[in-house]
């Protein structure tokens, strides 16, 4: 599995409560972000139990409302296009 890289599409596989989050608007103060959310890489933190990844959640207009620093285990990446396995896997019947 390819390591999340900065601005890749991610959705939580995990609730986020508030407590987490790095509230950017103040309606969402007491807001826990749902499984399925989608967000954006954009910070990459290297640290010694592993890498650490800041994402950024906003509305359908691109308002930033909430960010908040994960590992990957608690996101999925989300493809826009197939990579070469996938083709491979795809093609399998």
């Amino acid at each position: 599995m390819k390591q999340p890289k900065l601005l890749d599409t991610v959705a939580l596989l995990k609730p986020v409560p508030a407590e987490q989050l790095i509230l950017v608007e103040p309606e969402y103060a007491s807001v826990n972000l749902p499984v399925g959310l989608v967000g954006t890489i954009v910070e990459v933190y290297d640290r010694e139990d592993g890498n650490h990844f800041l994402i950024e959640f906003a509305d359908s207009n691109g308002c930033e409302y909430a960010m908040t620093t994960l590992q990957a285990d608690r996101f999925l990446v989300l493809k826009h296009d197939l990579a070469e396995g996938d083709r491979q896997l795809a093609s399998v019947t």
